[in-house]
């Protein structure tokens, strides 16, 4: 059992994201100003195709394309490094290569480039990893993300929009999916609020759990008339006994 211990900030949880911004923002500088590189991104089914898998995620087809997936990106590479920090890196690196495999292996004959898949993949992961580990933590970020992005779920679908790589999408979901079963988290004590939920709680020397009988019905204490009274010369300690010393003068 682990505690929340793991939740921990630090440099990296802003650094992370703000390296891709600077990575995808700086390749799309390169796009417009030295060369138009988009027919680096997944082509399906062809062997050049493949090298889109490593750099379709860093490929975008306009400033709109580019703005509508840099601030889920930035939010969702920011929540993994600290809620899934010893998972992070791998689903992320791993995720944008098994994403990628699945778009070449499924997808039209067309381009695809964008970092969506990658998007998808950690929408994905951190949904149903929340859910499944039942940490209050978890489940409430697993709750947020599908607050901010549960509309995300009908573009992987056919013909919701053509302009859109709705199997990268789904490749990404997929992706995402089979990591939240595949990587371990710590399993997350609940934190100790009363005494009952310590697991050396004894209910037999619990003064509350007295009040209860064997089938479990509260028993109201005695009344204060039905409570025996005791002289209370018995209860009562003996006086002290003083003894006093004289002194006589003499004279």
């Amino acid at each position: 059992m682990a505690n929340d211990d793991q939740f921990k900030f630090s440099t990296s949880v802003l650094a992370w994201p703000l390296a891709f911004l600077l990575a995808i923002w700086g390749t799309y500088w390169f796009q417009i100003n030295i060369s138009n590189v988009t027919n680096w991104g997944i082509y399906p089914r062809t062997l050049t195709g493949l090298r889109g898998i490593i750099f379709s995620p860093f490929l975008h087809g306009s400033v709109e394309h580019l703005y509508n997936n840099s601030i889920p990106l930035f939010l969702l590479v920011a929540a993994m490094r600290y809620f899934y920090r010893r998972q992070a890196l791998e689903v992320i690196g791993y995720g944008i290569l098994l994403s990628g495999f699945i778009t070449w292996v499924i997808a039209r004959p067309a381009y695809h480039i964008g970092a969506s898949s990658l998007i998808y993949v950690l929408v994905s992961f951190i949904f149903f990893k929340g859910i499944r580990t039942g940490y209050y933590r978890l489940v409430a970020l697993s709750l947020l993300i599908v607050t901010l992005y549960g509309g995300m779920v009908w573009y992987v679908f056919p013909d919701v929009d053509q302009q859109i790589s709705w199997e990268g999408h789904l490749a990404g979901l997929i992706t995402g999916f089979l990591f939240s079963i595949l990587y371990k988290t710590p399993e997350f004590k609940k934190e100790i609020v009363y005494e009952w939920e310590r697991p050396d709680f004894d209910p037999t020397k619990d003064p509350f759990m007295k009040r209860f009988d064997e089938n479990g019905n509260f028993v109201n204490p005695p009344k204060l008339e039905d409570i025996e009274v005791i002289d209370a010369e018995i209860l009562s300690p003996p006086a002290p006994q003083f003894i006093y010393i004289y002194r006589s003068s003499q004279s």
